[in-house]
């Protein structure tokens, strides 16, 4: 038999026998959602309520956004089980992204909740995420509290309320919450190395070896500590075992900038770089050796990069405007600062560094279009031609650069030379629309100059006939 045999049955009333088939189906079909939500449909047809139910839950444990689900288990309920309605009813809100709607909903699941610690232990866990959700920590930081006079909650509440403490600034007690954790026996990983990152936040490394497991964390405590000579041993320990953590490296470079050993200290960074581009530390270790180093302008140089990264961009602005004064031949460097001068605002101070990076780089493409196109909008177009024109030494296949040239030309009204770049234009790119508007423009050029020179020539011969008819 086959899903088109059930439907038929289905469709003719035969709802037992339909109901078997589906099931059939169903056997090789577990995560079917639409033959689970059909086997829910016909099982209440057939009044097998409890059967529904599981069919309903077992297309949320599939799929947890499917609102079908939850909209079928909130009509089952609707008369027989206010709470699980309710909490049904909470959880198609969060599906709607109705966060105020689901927490009202929740609210009321409570006052269903008949006692049950652990209904009411879920439920405020619910509420307090959903507090979260709508910014506001307070609320949340109160709903997690009272999950935690319960016993046999989860690890999740101790961590979730201490990070919300710790985004508070109160530290102490994002501590004391994660401490108490342990002393009521919830002592996973997750809670010991939340709390050893604490005690590095508070400035107790001394606290970390009493409460992380990981090898990394103590290491990073015996650095802190300033106890070199252990740190030194455990990374050799186990440089070979967490030799694709990015963290080891950071911790080596931290070890061998301690230790004053710059060199070592720069290929520890660069290993890390590898694995983490672009991640402020990089740029903050460097700069950090660099200035131990006295080398100033990289120092500098790695500041605007990590306030960059950190998305301060007036800072390594300033920054680079510092690194400039130390030294003003680094073309990357200039660019860097044209381009962030640039996208904040600054066009003329920008156009500026784009000049002094075209005298260091005079094939520079983007230093010549940005020129080019600063002095069109500010109405110098031979100055603007000037730059394309160094483009297209550099580019000469350019076909954008081509077209803007003759048309910049043909507004300071030399014909001369706007025909001659629409020619290269046709003599180079390749055939389409913009071909042929170009094809017309050098036809009315042409025209234009040939009707121009046939005046010319018409005027001449009048004066000349002038002065002839007047020696006669």
């Amino acid at each position: 038999m086959s899903i088109e045999a059930a439907e038929q049955m289905e469709e003719n009333g035969q709802y037992e026998e339909a109901y078997a088939e589906y099931k059939k189906s169903y056997a090789h079909n577990p995560n079917d959602l639409s033959l689970l939500a059909t086997l829910g449909h016909v099982a209440m047809i057939l009044n097998k309520k409890e059967e529904a139910v599981e069919y309903y839950n077992k297309m949320i444990a599939l799929d947890m956004t499917n609102p079908t689900a939850y909209e079928q288990l909130m009509d089952i309920y609707i008369d027989t089980d206010k709470y699980k309605y309710y909490v049904y009813r909470g959880n198609y809100h969060v599906v709607q992204q109705q966060f105020e709607h689901a927490v009202n909903d929740f609210q009321k699941a409570l006052a269903h909740a008949g006692g049950s610690e652990n209904e009411v232990k879920s439920v405020r866990f619910e509420i307090g995420t959903l507090y979260e959700q709508l910014g506001n920590p307070t609320k949340a930081i109160d709903e997690y509290l009272k999950v935690l006079e319960y016993e046999n909650t989860s690890s999740e509440v101790y961590v979730r309320l201490s990070k919300l403490y710790e985004n508070d600034d109160i530290i102490g007690s994002a501590i004391e919450t994660l401490e108490r954790a342990i002393n009521d026996g919830y002592d996973d990983d997750s809670v010991r190395e939340n709390l050893a990152r604490l005690y590095f936040k508070d400035n107790t490394p001394q606290k970390v070896k009493n409460v992380s497991r990981n090898e990394l964390t103590l290491i990073k405590a015996m650095l802190a500590l300033s106890d070199l000579t252990a740190a030194r041993k455990e990374l050799e320990k186990v440089s070979e075992k967490y030799s694709n953590d990015p963290q080891l490296y950071a911790l080596q470079a931290e070890y061998y900038y301690t230790s004053k050993e710059y060199d070592k200290a720069l290929e520890a960074v660069e290993k890390y770089s590898q694995m983490m581009p672009n991640h402020p530390l990089v740029f903050q270790m460097r700069a950090l050796i660099y200035e131990s180093n006295k080398e100033e302008y990289l120092a500098t140089l790695n500041w605007a990069k990590y306030h960059l990264v950190r998305g301060s961009k007036d800072v390594a602005i300033n920054e680079l405007l510092n690194a400039y004064q130390l030294k003003d031949d680094d073309a990357d460097m200039i660019a860097m600062l044209a381009n962030l001068l640039e996208t904040s605002g600054e066009k003329h101070q920008a156009m500026e560094f784009y000049e002094k990076l075209v005298r260091l780089e005079p094939n520079s493409k983007t230093a010549l279009e940005k020129l080019s196109k600063y002095w069109e909008d500010n109405g110098d177009t031979r100055l603007a031609a000037e730059y394309l024109e160094k483009l297209m030494e550099t580019d000469p296949r350019n076909f954008s650069a081509m077209k803007k040239l003759a048309e910049l030309y043909k507004k300071s009204r030399d014909m001369s030379s706007a025909l001659s770049w629409y020619k290269k234009y046709l003599q180079t790119a390749p055939q389409g629309p913009e071909y042929s508007l170009i094809q017309e423009q050098v036809a009315k050029l042409e025209h234009s100059e040939v009707s121009s020179d046939s005046q010319g020539e018409s005027i001449l011969d009048k004066i000349v006939g002038f002065f002839v008819k007047d020696k006669m």
